[in-house]
């Protein structure tokens, strides 16, 4: 099962992220990775949450404009060259990456790293090659 990311189109206005974690909050909707690209007039808010179709659901009925993309979650040890070896294995097999976040879900034990590349399938087919551990979509959005 794939990893839903969701990405929101803001406009570079004070309080429109603030109206997004309400409208999340108010819909019981946990966030559990984010990451913001700033452009001039507007900005794309990407999350990772624990209840994708319902975020997607209460953001649309809150008036935002939202959209959700698979992305790939890997997990790789938190310590200096983890995230070096997911983009070798990748490179080497000439995959690209779109853009990128991660999270700790323990200091000094397991990083994820989320992504998204120009090849989703080939990229899990890489990963999974060289014994990354590529997480479900249960293991990132809780269950």
């Amino acid at each position: 099962m794939e990893v839903l990311q969701l990405s929101v189109f803001l406009e570079n206005a004070a309080g429109r992220l603030a109206d997004v974690a309400e409208v999340l909050a108010q819909g019981g909707v946990n966030v559990r990775a984010l990451s913001l690209a700033d452009m001039a007039e507007f900005g794309i808010l990407r999350l990772v949450v624990d209840q994708p179709e319902r975020a997607r659901q209460v953001l649309k009925d809150a008036g935002f404009t939202v959209n959700t993309t698979p992305v790939v979650a890997v997990g790789i040890p938190d310590h200096p060259g983890g995230m070096a070896a997911v983009l070798r294995a990748l490179g080497a097999r000439g995959l690209g990456v779109e853009y990128m976040y991660a999270f700790a879900r323990r200091s000094g034990e397991e990083a994820i790293l989320i992504f998204r590349s120009d090849d989703q399938v080939s990229a899990l087919i890489a990963l999974r090659d060289q014994g990354f551990h590529v997480l479900e979509a249960a293991e990132v959005h809780g269950a």
